[in-house]
């Protein structure tokens, strides 16, 4: 009875673990100084190919003095998947376009099918906190738009004007909206919250 267990056991957890996500395709990595010591930190993007939705993986490791590197970020839900409704499913238009690292800013961009869209976040009070979202985008019906949100002073810019042969008005609207505590990249799911 034990054996049959055991081997009951041994059958459940190769199935178990051939279900485990398989990162194994590397997109990118970028490297920068992201917590402001001198030291080159870098990040890393890789994909499951395994999977049907061929989700993405975002890693962020830290140098350290004797030269070796710290992990301090892994999220698997800061970049939407390739095929969010498996490859055989309808295709959403966006797609991870690229990593950058700018002046100790990090930011994940991504295109649109008629633009694109970019969220930043900035190593402070500990966390990768999110401190800004911007958006280009074209509704496909004579108007293109421009979304600015700054998170840090809670300042938010929305710009329309039309295109072709239309004739909208052009529209700026700029309103203050604070969200506190920020967002921290471990837990941050693009288009999760209304406005961003």
């Amino acid at each position: 009875m034990q054996k049959i267990i055991f081997l009951l056991l041994l059958i459940f957890s190769t199935a178990t673990s051939a279900q485990k996500s398989n990162f194994n395709r590397e997109i990118t990595k970028v490297k920068g100084d992201l917590n402001k010591d001198g030291l080159i930190d870098y990040v890393q993007v890789s994909q499951d190919t395994v999977s049907d939705t061929s989700p993405y993986k975002l890693d962020i490791y830290f140098a350290e003095q004797n030269g070796s590197f710290k992990r301090i970020v892994s999220t698997t839900k800061a970049i939407e998947p390739a095929f969010p409704n498996g490859k055989k499913g309808f295709q959403t238009g966006n797609g991870f376009d690229e990593i950058t690292i700018i002046k100790g800013i990090l930011s994940i961009n991504n295109e649109l099918l008629r633009g694109h869209f970019e969220h930043k976040f900035r190593y402070q009070n500990g966390d990768f906190e999110l401190i800004g979202f911007s958006e280009v985008y074209s509704n496909g019906l004579g108007t293109m738009g421009k979304i600015d949100f700054n998170l840090s002073t809670g300042i938010q810019i929305i710009e329309t004007e039309p295109y072709g042969e239309d004739d909208f008005p052009k529209t700026h609207t700029k309103k203050k909206i604070l969200i506190r505590p920020l967002p921290k990249l471990q837990d941050f799911v693009p288009f999760e919250k209304e406005y961003y």
